[in-house]
């Protein structure tokens, strides 16, 4: 139970604006709180003096592991105080929260807070990660953090919380890159699937990278196999607490020992792939005998391997029998997707503002070993949140052949290369012929989305492009220029629809567009000429459907024009519904 407990009437009125925004806290008079069951309370909202509110609270403060978050208000909602429970109850966060929601001063003292240090003791929850550290390991870790003492990150897997700790090192953390020299540091924080025993104090993340493949007899004996398989792990330097999957083939499908190690651990999925699934698959140790039966070279390290998207093979078929009618076999791979190495990441930089491309987007940039950006259609900006020592290169001069070239070198190296594009790069963004090359050579891509100029045009031009009961639809597409339309999506028949029409790399052929809009359109049609979208070179140019060449060629607009036609620029006649009584629910939580 949440609640959120007043003393006063300035109090009640505070807490039922608390209350409006977190409708999940009870809002009660303090003489009524004693009788609440004390084991039930999640959080606690305090309204009134400080020392009112410890007094309250003492029957219940028990351990930093246990203790609900409180936080405590005054009466005037001024301050909103981290009174217990910070980091593990919540109420730093929760203090946050609330002070936003009144407009108070939000007071926390936590220290590492207020340094801007990691939170160790939240860190495993917040990145999906399992630690091994005891309630005393975890302080004394965080002591040695929190005083400025020498930490070492040692990293053997990269996803979203390690790109987290690598971009947001303390002054006292540095990247472990020579394990033979780890004596400079008085912590070692890791974040691995291995086990090793350092004698630097380690604290250990197990991150869910793993992945199980079984096979077994027919009807073979579950019992034991699942301690017999975790003492193997860990004879061969690998936690059990970073598996995440089991896998096995469609035959094993209803065999006890998947179901038995289904709950085993932090198992949250179970794969059944049938041959064909797992056909191509190369396994270092194949048997003659599974291939005739099973149609596989070998099951359990086929199926880690599938699990895995094709990752690393760290464990290869070992096998098992811990009882009569008990044999199996396993086998233990990486995700491919947690692999440290190189890493291409597709970028889309937005519409030209260095400020209009996302977090993450300007994250990575500051990050990456190398940026290759789009030359002129991309502004140079947005390559000044490079980090020092990283080669920033245009794309303009190059050929796809030079551009892969220069990313593979990278690549190889293990070097983290951004390939900036502008917008959305899977809007006329040329990335399939990129990605093409990627997947030929087996290398590890992703693509972060970007804000296309036609959201740029809808802001500069303060329209909405969707019209109720008249517009609802945007079309994104371009002319007929070298490159061949199909004929379902010729111009003219696009705008049967009247839908508003977004037309990219056709300033050139402006002319052509005119006269197949015009098929469709009425003449009076608003349209727009948007240049150089949120660059400092902006211009935009609003006139009629009739006029549109003309617009384009008197003004001199080229490549980086978007054209935007349709009756919902500058359209004010349509009313929402969102906003009629009867869709009022929407807003009631």
């Amino acid at each position: 139970m949440r609640y959120i407990v007043y003393i006063n009437d300035a109090g009640l009125k505070l807490g039922e604006i608390i209350q409006k925004e977190k409708p999940d806290f009870t809002l009660i008079h303090q003489k009524s709180f004693s009788s609440v069951d004390y084991t039930a309370i999640d959080a606690i909202v305090f309204i009134g003096a400080l020392g009112i509110c410890v007094r309250m609270i003492a029957p219940i403060v028990n351990d930093k592991y246990t203790d609900p978050a409180v936080i405590c208000v005054d009466s005037v909602g001024r301050n909103a105080i981290s009174v217990l429970s910070g980091h593990i109850g919540g109420a730093n966060q929760l203090c946050e929260e609330v002070a936003h929601i009144i407009g108070a001063r939000a007071v926390v003292t936590t220290q590492s807070d207020n340094t801007g240090t990691w939170r160790l003791d939240l860190l495993g929850k917040s990145m999906g990660w399992i630690t091994d550290a005891t309630r005393s390991e975890m302080n004394q870790a965080i002591a040695t953090l929190v005083n400025g003492k020498p930490v070492g990150l040692l990293l053997d897997i990269r996803d979203s919380g390690t790109d987290y700790l690598e971009t947001s090192l303390p002054p006292n953390v540095s990247i472990v890159d020579d394990r033979s020299n780890l004596s400079k540091y008085e912590l070692i924080i890791a974040v691995t699937p291995y086990i090793y025993n350092f004698e630097t104090p380690t604290l250990f993340y197990r991150p869910l990278v793993l992945n199980l493949g079984v096979g077994c007899r027919h009807n073979c004996n579950p019992e034991g196999v699942a301690e017999h398989i975790g003492n193997s792990l860990v004879e061969n330097g690998i936690s059990p607490k970073a598996i995440k999957s089991v896998s096995t083939i469609e035959l094993k499908r209803d065999e006890p020992l998947l179901a038995e190690l289904s709950k085993w651990h932090n198992i949250h999925l179970c794969n059944i792939y049938t041959s064909q699934q797992l056909a191509g698959i190369v396994v270092p140790n194949p048997s003659e005998k599974v291939m005739e039966v099973a149609g596989v070279p070998g099951v359990a390290e086929s199926c880690a391997i599938k699990a895995s998207d094709n990752g690393k093979l760290i464990l290869e078929k070992q096998k098992g029998k811990v009882s009569e009618n008990s044999e199996f076999t396993f086998a233990v791979a990486l995700d491919k997707k947690a692999l440290r190495g190189g890493h291409i990441e597709i970028v889309g930089a937005g519409p030209g503002d260095p400020e209009l491309i996302s977090v993450r987007g300007k994250r990575l940039l500051e990050q990456a070993d190398l940026i290759l950006y789009a030359g002129s259609l991309v502004p140079v900006e947005l390559t000044y949140y490079a980090k020092s020592g990283c080669v920033v290169r245009s794309s303009a001069s190059m050929n796809l052949e030079e551009q892969f070239a220069l990313m593979k070198e990278f690549y190889d190296c293990g070097k983290f290369v951004v390939r900036l594009h502008t917008g959305d790069p899977c809007i006329y963004g040329a990335i399939q012929e990129q990605m093409a090359y990627f997947d030929k050579y087996g290398m590890s891509y992703h693509i972060t989305p970007g804000i296309s100029s036609f959201q740029a045009a809808a802001a500069e031009l303060q329209s909405q492009f969707t019209i109720p009961e008249k517009v609802q639809t945007i079309i994104l597409t371009r002319g007929e220029g070298r490159t061949p339309m199909p004929e379902k999506e010729q111009l003219h028949k696009l705008a049967l629809s009247q839908s508003t029409m977004c037309i990219y790399l056709s300033a050139g052929i402006v002319e052509d567009v005119q006269s197949e809009l015009l098929m469709a359109y009425p003449p009076d049609t608003p349209v727009a000429a948007c240049y150089k979208l949120t660059w400092p070179e902006q211009r935009i140019y609003r006139g009629q459907l009739k006029d549109l060449a003309k617009i384009v060629r008197e003004n001199g607009l080229t490549l980086t024009t978007l054209l935007v036609v349709g009756d919902a620029i500058d359209n004010r006649k349509g009313l929402s519904r969102l906003y009629n009584e009867g869709f009022k629910h929407l807003f009631r939580k």
